[in-house]
C-alpha cells in the first residue's frame, strides 16, 4: 500500500479512539454504559443496528458468492433481512424498548429470570457468552487476514491493532462509543463503497451497465435463485433471520432496548431495514461485475480487494481497507458491550451476592472490567486461531446452530399468545433444536434449506406444543403483568414515559 493508504487507515483508527474518549463523558452509570440511558436517537440506533448486522465477511465471503452466484446474493441476504427487520419493526422492536421502560433491563437476557426462571436464564446466558468468546475471536482473526491480503503484514498485527483500539473505545465509552463509532464506520463504508460503485460503473460503460452487465455474465448470475440458494432456502432463511435480527442476536436487541420508547424503536428498525434494501445494491454492483473485470479467479473471495487495488488510486485503497475494518469492528465491539451486560447484570449476581444491589457507579466499574476481560480473551483466541485447527470452526458452527433455538424462547416469550410455554418448554425447545442440527449436520444428508431451517422450526414446534399441553395450568401474575406491559400500545406507553 502507498503512504496515503496508510494515512487513511491511521486516520480511521484515530477517529475511533477520539469518539471513545468523547463518549466517556456521557457515561455516569451502567444504564448509560449498556443502554445509553434509554436515550438512543432512532436514526443513530438504526444505523448502528444496520452496521452491527454484518462484518467484513460481506467484502470477502459474500464477494466470492457475488462472483460465482450473482444477483441471488441480494435476494437471499439483503432482501430477506429487509423483510425480517421491517416486519419486526411492528411486532418485535417495540417490545424490547418496553422491557427497559417497565422493568429497567439493561441486557437482553435479564428478563428471562422473571419470564421463566433463573436456571433457564443462566443456561441461555452461559451458552451465549461462552460461544461468543469464540465467535468474536474468529472475527478478530478475519480482520487480521484482511490486513494480510492488502498489505502482506502478519495476521497477528491486524488483530492487535484493531483489537486494542476497540478495547480502548468500547471499555471507556460503552454503548455511546459503540453506536457513534458505528456511525463513523458507516460513513467510511458509504464513501468507500460509493467510490468503488462509480469507478466500476464508469469502467463498465455508464448507467446502462447496471442492467447491461448481466448479458456479459453467465445466465445463472442474473437469476433470483441460484443453487443451493433456492426459493425454499430463502423461505427457511427468512425465518432464521427474523429471529436473529429482531433480538436473537443479542447486540441487535440492545439497539431496541436503548430506545426511548416503542415508537422510537420501531422507527430505528424501519430505518435499518430500508438501508438493507438500498445500500447493498450499490455495495454489490462491483462484486457482480468482478467476473468481467477479473475473469477466472481461482479464489473469488479476494475479488473485492483485488478490484480496489487495481482500480483505485493511492489513498482510496486505504479507505476501502478502513471500510472492511469498520464492518467487522462494529460487530465485535457491539458484541463485547452486550455480552458484558449479560455478565454484569445476569451472571455475576447469581454467582455471588456481592454483585447484587450495586449502585450505578459500582455497576459501571464492574461493567468496564467485564468488557475489558471479555474482549481481551477474544483477542487471545483470535491470535491463537490457527492452534485451534478445526475446533474453532466447529464451535462457530455450533454457535450458529444455537442462535435460532435460543431465539425461540427469547422472542416468543414476549408474546401473550405463548404465555403457557414455561421454563420446561424453553429448555426443551433449545435441546430439540440443537438435536435436529446434529442430526441434519452429521447423520442425514439434506438440502441446505432443510439444514438451515429445520433446527429453528423444530424448536418452535416444541416450544408452542409444550405450551399448548400446559394451557390448563395457572400462569403466575408476574408473567401476565410482564406480557401485558410489553404489549402496551405505543400511545399509552409514550404517555407513561413522559409521566415518569
Amino acid at each position: 500500500m502507498h503512504l496515503l493508504d496508510w494515512l487513511s487507515v491511521g486516520m480511521f483508527f484515530l477517529v475511533m479512539v477520539i469518539i471513545g474518549f468523547w463518549s466517556y463523558k456521557k457515561v455516569s452509570g451502567s444504564g448509560d454504559y449498556f443502554v445509553a440511558g434509554g436515550n438512543l436517537p432512532w436514526w443513530l440506533s438504526g444505523v448502528s443496528h444496520h452496521v452491527s448486522g454484518y462484518s467484513g465477511a460481506v467484502f470477502v465471503a459474500y464477494a466470492g458468492l457475488a462472483y460465482t452466484h450473482g444477483f441471488s446474493l441480494y435476494i437471499w441476504w439483503a432482501l430477506v433481512i429487509f423483510v425480517a427487520v421491517v416486519s419486526g419493526a411492528y411486532i418485535m422492536a417495540p417490545r424490547w424498548a418496553r422491557l427497559r421502560i417497565n422493568y429497567n433491563v439493561e441486557s437482553p437476557t435479564e428478563y428471562l429470570s422473571l419470564r421463566y426462571n433463573v436456571p433457564t436464564q443462566q443456561l441461555m446466558a452461559w451458552c451465549g457468552v461462552l460461544l461468543k468468546l469464540f465467535d468474536v475471536g474468529a472475527k478478530w482473526a478475519a480482520i487480521g487476514l484482511l490486513l494480510n491480503v492488502f498489505t502482506g503484514i502478519p495476521i497477528i498485527y491486524g488483530i492487535l491493532i484493531s483489537g486494542i483500539i476497540s478495547l480502548v473505545y468500547i471499555t471507556i465509552g460503552g454503548l455511546w462509543a459503540d453506536v457513534w463509532t458505528d456511525f463513523a464506520q458507516f460513513v467510511v463504508q458509504l464513501v468507500a463503497g460509493l467510490i468503488m460503485f462509480f469507478v466500476v460503473l464508469n469502467m463498465m460503460g455508464g448507467m446502462g451497465s447496471i442492467t447491461g452487465i448481466w448479458d456479459r455474465l453467465p445466465d445463472a448470475n442474473s437469476q433470483p435463485f441460484n443453487e443451493p440458494y433456492t426459493f425454499w432456502y430463502v423461505i427457511f432463511f427468512l425465518f432464521v433471520v427474523f429471529l436473529s435480527y429482531n433480538g436473537g442476536t443479542w447486540n441487535l436487541a440492545t439497539r431496541y432496548i436503548s430506545s426511548p420508547s416503542g415508537k422510537e424503536a420501531k422507527k430505528s428498525a424501519l430505518f435499518s431495514g430500508i438501508l438493507y434494501l438500498i445500500w447493498p445494491l450499490f455495495l454489490f454492483f462491483p462484486m457482480w461485475a468482478a467476473p468481467i473485470i477479473l475473469p477466472g479467479l481461482e479464489d473469488p473471495t479476494r475479488s473485492y480487494g483485488l478490484l480496489a487495488q487495481e482500480l483505485l488510486p493511492a489513498g482510496l485503497v486505504g479507505l476501502v481497507l478502513a471500510a472492511l475494518f469498520a464492518a467487522t469492528m462494529s460487530m465485535t465491539s457491539s458484541d463485547a458491550n452486550t455480552i458484558s451486560a449479560v455478565i454484569t447484570r445476569d451472571i455475576l449476581p447469581v454467582i455471588s451476592d456481592r454483585f447484587k444491589s450495586l449502585n450505578q457507579k459500582e455497576s459501571l466499574r464492574i461493567a468496564r472490567i467485564a468488557t475489558f476481560t471479555f474482549t481481551f480473551i477474544t483477542l487471545i483466541i483470535g491470535i491463537q486461531a490457527d492452534n485451534f485447527g478445526g475446533v474453532l470452526g466447529l464451535v462457530i458452527s455450533w454457535f450458529g446452530a444455537l442462535v435460532g433455538p435460543i431465539s425461540i424462547p427469547m422472542l416468543f416469550g414476549l408474546f401473550p399468545a405463548f404465555r403457557y410455554s414455561g421454563s420446561k418448554a424453553a429448555i426443551s425447545s433449545i435441546v430439540a433444536g440443537l438435536s435436529m442440527f446434529v442430526l441434519t449436520k452429521y447423520f442425514v444428508d439434506v438440502s441446505l434449506a432443510i439444514e438451515i431451517g429445520s433446527p429453528v422450526i423444530t424448536s418452535a414446534i416444541v416450544f408452542i406444543g409444550l405450551g399448548y399441553l400446559n394451557k390448563d395450568k395457572e400462569i403466575k401474575s408476574e408473567i401476565v403483568d410482564l406480557l401485558n406491559a410489553v404489549s402496551t400500545e405505543d400511545e399509552e406507553e409514550d404517555k407513561k414515559t413522559i409521566a415518569n
